[in-house]
């Protein structure tokens, strides 16, 4: 992206996108929320279509794009009715790979890349544990080598996915922690989810009812060590270069969700008639509506600017998780100001708004909360002694 516009197969990609979603109309994704199946034609349009590997080496059938690419189709993808919905059904697959691509072995990866490209197995993210939170250096998930395997013990939370999933990205501790160097002794792992021996349950949620989250307790799992990534101990390094790519996506989202939430509240402030006047016609509702497409705004150019950081090779975590921060803010107030523009109709599911409500809360909490991302801008950008 060179200034303030897309380059032509740039806008070629958001284009085909736009062709895949608009076959997916409200209805369907309505439906989906209320009977939470999860949105197996939806991703396999996708997968057929090459989508999955947008961000791959073209070596293994990706098509060797960036995270600004990537970016742009999860804005588009989050953006037309799905939410996340849509959007997660995809998300692991774009950035999850990235410790593989860059960390993998050959082997490793002309063993797995192909088949994510083409969608032949799902995969979740096992990582978030209870009673470890965002302190990912305190998990407890162990996993004991044998031999040609290691044996996983332990439990994960927040697992999406895990329902539906052949394969789990997996962080565990293969030695104990030390207190001066507690990133060192966590490894990570591509595993089969062995169901024999990690059992898994949905977790009952507000939204995003089409995409499964769960707590999962691994019993004994087995893992052949050719299945771990990179060295042993060093996996919560690799795990750091999928971070950024995640936060860059997880706001290209938000501001997709934003984006259709005010789409929505302004066609309906021109039609709805109160008083013999449109209520767009009022201040009191033009203005926090425009005040949503200025912050929708911001945060879409701060996203691409990470996105663009990222891809150059270029130190972007501040950038990331500044438009991971400004994205949910205005996602979240872009719903918010739906819903109050529809009045009393925005809390019925037939005008799709409350439902963006409930799926922009996923944004605004994860992967990362606000108050983390601030933490990490203050020190970082600002110089300002570490608070936690």
């Amino acid at each position: 992206m060179l200034g303030f516009s897309l380059s032509d197969d740039q806008t070629a990609i958001v284009e085909a996108v736009e062709a895949i979603v608009e076959k997916f109309d409200d209805d369907y994704w309505l439906a989906k929320d209320k009977d939470g199946s999860f949105p197996e034609d939806f991703y396999r349009a996708f997968a057929d279509g090459g989508w999955l590997g947008i961000a791959l080496p073209e070596d293994y059938g990706g098509a060797g794009l960036g995270v600004t690419e990537a970016a742009l189709m999860m804005t588009t993808v989050a953006g037309a009715g799905g939410a996340m919905a849509a959007a997660s059904c995809l998300h692991m697959n774009i950035f999850g790979p990235r410790s593989i691509a860059v960390f993998g072995s050959d082997d490793q990866k002309r063993r797995w890349l192909p088949d994510i490209v083409r969608g032949a197995y799902k995969m979740c993210f096992g990582v978030t544990e209870p009673n470890a939170g965002l302190d990912t250096t305190r998990i407890a998930t162990k996993a004991v080598r044998h031999g040609d395997h290691y044996a996983i013990h332990g439990q994960k939370v927040w697992t999406s996915t895990a329902q539906v999933a052949e394969k789990i990205m997996l962080l565990a501790r293969t030695s104990p922690r030390d207190d001066d160097h507690p990133a060192e002794g966590l490894s990570l792992f591509f595993a089969d989810l062995d169901r024999s021996r990690a059992s898994i349950r949905k977790i009952e949620k507000m939204g995003r009812n089409a995409v499964d989250s769960n707590e999962v307790y691994f019993d004994g799992m087995k893992v052949p060590v050719e299945d771990r990534i990179g060295e042993e101990g060093k996996g919560f390094k690799y795990i750091l270069h999928s971070l950024n790519p995640e936060r860059i996506l997880i706001a290209a989202e938000a501001i997709g969700i934003g984006r259709d939430a005010l789409g929505r509240a302004a066609a309906y402030a021109r039609e709805r008639t109160v008083f013999q006047r449109p209520i767009g016609q009022n201040q009191s509702i033009q203005h926090p509506l425009a005040v949503n497409w200025a912050e929708l705004d911001a945060a879409y150019l701060s996203t691409l600017k990470a996105a663009c950081l990222y891809d150059a090779g270029q130190p972007c975590g501040i950038e990331a998780n500044a438009a991971k921060y400004l994205a949910a803010e205005a996602g979240f107030n872009a719903c918010k100001q739906a819903m109050m523009t529809f009045g009393g109709m925005g809390y019925a599911r037939e005008f799709h708004v409350e439902r963006l409500m409930r799926e922009v809360m996923i944004p605004y909490l994860a992967p990362v909360s606000q108050q983390m991302a601030l933490n990490y801008i203050a020190e970082r950008a600002l110089s300002l002694p570490k608070s936690y």
